[in-house]
């Protein structure tokens, strides 16, 4: 398969996806292509630092996050 035959096999995958799983594929994707430079990042955290982190997306997991527009709005308000 040449490199051509991948991306257009690919972009019908791509192409194909709606809604929330166009979104997780552009995420994947994302952490992929700037994988290396994330594991930096993470590893030059400190300890407190990760920890708070993990916290947050174990927050988010069990849908205790504020939905982004909401946020949003109320500094809109104040602001």
């Amino acid at each position: 398969m040449t490199s051509s035959d991948l991306k257009l096999k690919i972009f019908r995958k791509i192409d194909g996806l709606e809604g929330a799983d166009l979104n997780e594929f552009y995420g994947i994707l994302s952490n992929f292509i700037n994988g290396k430079s994330e594991v930096d990042d993470w590893a030059s955290l400190s300890q407190e630092q990760q920890n708070g982190i993990l916290n947050a997306l174990d927050q988010v997991n069990a849908n205790k996050g504020i939905p982004h527009e909401k946020v949003i709005s109320k500094f809109r308000n104040i602001y």
